[in-house]
């Protein structure tokens, strides 16, 4: 007997940014309420849950508010792919005949400014973290400076990224950043880490998704439009990758975890990028969603500064990308955020993204999340 296929059926978000006296728990909370009542379902239907934080507390921690069920709960913890993970094990729960109908979470609150990490956290030395080396605005700028010198990409390709994320992101009312920037206002704002200025960077926030999830040949029962989970991949980094909080760079390189996890999520849902109708890519800077299109396979190494002027990535051009908004306009809470990127591909899959929504009847979306120390989850969705 083949193992049954996955649906969302089922999705809701607490509006990203910043919510004073607001617990990241309740946003998960919100979220997931909202989730269920989209399935149409109630707690007590769920069959387990999987979800995860960075600051914001256990996610088992909402069976307290939801209902005290009984139901199985896994806590998820993987950098910027909690969401992602927490996805990953759901899916393959209901493909395992561990149960036919599950919620995934993610939610966070982060204090303001940068990322506090621990070395020793991620197995390096104290060393690392006395030479500023932790923060990853630096590894960022890094990499797309060598980026644009190998593909000749401009700065102006960078600020065109940022100016359709906070374009979009006016779009959307769940968005954190809803004021459009000209790219000479992005250009023109203080440099940060060259050549990535202030408005091309996102920063940690708030923020809760939930997702509910159904055996494919059960979806009918709870929705009118169900998104098919056709593949939720995750993978590591490779030795020769130059990562996040890579303590040094091996003299030959080896493809990112990006590269190896779109290429797994591609072959597995026997679908090629080629017929991706809208994308989600993580843009925790500019840069990174000019990298990302052409590790993920959606676009060639260099074709992205043409792209961008054409307005191929426009929510009314050929791919349109990061149609929310993305992490620039909505901020990364993190074990939110790469199932923020899910929600809004479901939501352009079912034509109901309101004033955003991408044009031509859309019928397959993928999305990609990338965080330290060098992993990175992919998914492909269809209708």
């Amino acid at each position: 007997m083949s193992a049954p296929e996955v649906a969302i059926v089922g999705i809701g978000i607490h509006p990203f940014g910043r919510h004073d006296g607001v617990s990241g728990r309740a946003m998960g909370v919100h979220a997931v309420r909202e989730a269920l009542g989209d399935a149409g379902v109630g707690w007590s239907d769920v069959d387990f849950a999987f979800g995860g934080s960075r600051d914001g507390g256990n996610a088992d921690a909402m069976v307290a508010d939801l209902g005290l069920t009984g139901l199985p709960f896994v806590n998820v913890r993987n950098g910027c792919a909690t969401g992602g993970s927490a996805l990953v094990a759901a899916s393959n729960a209901i493909r395992a005949g561990a149960g036919d109908l599950g919620v995934v979470v993610g939610f966070d609150k982060h204090a303001p400014g940068a990322f506090g990490s621990d070395p020793a956290a991620y197995g390096l030395g104290a060393w690392y973290g006395e030479t500023g080396l932790m923060v990853t605005t630096q590894f960022f700028a890094l990499k797309i400076q060598r980026y644009m010198h190998d593909h000749d990409i401009t700065g102006a390709a960078l600020a065109r990224v940022a100016a359709k994320a906070f374009r979009n992101g006016a779009r959307n009312p769940n968005a954190w950043r809803r004021r459009p920037l000209s790219e000479e206002e992005i250009l023109a704002a203080p440099m940060i880490a060259h050549p990535l200025t202030q408005y091309m960077f996102c920063s940690p926030g708030e923020g809760g998704v939930a997702l509910v999830l159904a055996r494919a040949d059960q979806a009918s029962r709870y929705c009118d439009r169900p998104v098919h989970l056709r593949s939720a991949v995750i993978r590591t980094r490779r030795f020769g990758s130059f990562e996040v909080f890579s303590p040094g760079l091996a003299l030959e390189r080896a493809d990112s975890p990006s590269v190896d996890a779109a290429r797994a999520a591609f072959a597995q849902a026997g679908i090629g990028p080629e017929e991706v109708a809208v994308a989600q890519v993580q843009d925790t800077e500019a840069g990174a969603e000019i990298v990302h299109l052409a590790e993920c396979g959606l676009c060639k190494d260099g074709e992205q500064e043409e792209w961008l002027a054409r307005g191929v990535t426009d929510i009314d051009g050929a791919l349109p990308v990061n149609t929310d908004g993305g992490c620039l306009a909505n901020g990364e809470p993190i074990g939110a955020s790469g199932l923020r990127q899910v929600y809004e591909v479901v939501a352009q899959l079912r034509g109901r993204a309101g004033e955003r929504q991408v044009p031509g009847d859309p019928r397959v979306g993928f999305t990609h999340v990338y965080g330290a120390p060098g992993i990175s989850a992919c998914t492909v969705l269809s209708r």
